[in-house]
């Protein structure tokens, strides 16, 4: 269960920050309640694409899958979500993670991101995520398009440290959702032409 308040402790640590009036439109979007979650038998499934430059720690994947299902807690039978993340021969269960509330996919694509980004840079981990919280509930633009809303985000645009983050300053972070009820379409993170090259992305199927 250590994991389970973990992983709880991530997402609520970003779902307690204060917003600001009028600027909060784009966070609140991404972080729309979408628990309880009853899954039942049914799986959830997104296609995990990442890459990057060459960097110790880091492995690229293609034509991977994020799986989210539902399961028992052994401690106390109640239900639980794991996720499980296949990437060629290679399979990972991630979790678990509480069934009553939260979004254990985004919470898993941001702390990937702020890993990632940490890895590839030498910076603090704990720095970056602060900074990407901040971004995703004090900033960010709202759009629509094809019937889906697109939540848009550059969290080290105006960084002090910009110059120091070797072309992850350019970093756009992009969710795409429908009904505020449902999981998010797609979550990606990307860095801007010229820049190192990363990119993260799930793709609801």
């Amino acid at each position: 269960m250590r994991q389970v308040f973990r992983a709880a402790g991530l997402a609520a640590a970003m779902l307690l920050a204060p917003l600001a009036a009028g600027a909060g439109e784009a966070g609140d979007a991404v972080f729309a309640e979408r628990g309880p979650w009853q899954l039942g038998d049914e799986t959830i499934a997104w296609e995990l694409d990442l890459e990057g430059p060459a960097a110790e720690g880091f492995r690229p994947v293609a034509d991977g899958r994020l799986t989210l299902a539902e399961a028992v807690d052994p401690s106390d039978g109640q239900p639980v979500l794991e996720m499980t993340r296949e990437d060629g021969t290679r399979s990972r269960r991630i979790g678990p993670f509480p069934a009553s509330g939260g979004d254990p996919v985004l919470t898993y694509f941001l702390e990937q991101t702020a890993r990632d980004m940490a890895t590839m840079t030498g910076g603090n981990p704990h720095y970056i995520r602060n900074r990407m919280k901040d971004a995703l509930f004090r900033g960010g633009s709202l759009t629509q398009q094809d019937g889906a809303t697109l939540a848009e985000f550059t969290p080290f645009a105006e960084d002090p440290n910009a110059a120091r983050m070797g072309g992850f300053e350019s970093l756009t972070m992009t969710f795409v959702m429908t009904d505020p009820t449902e999981p998010i379409r797609e979550l990606r993170a990307e860095t801007a032409p010229g820049g190192p090259g990363y990119r993260s992305s799930l793709v609801l199927q």
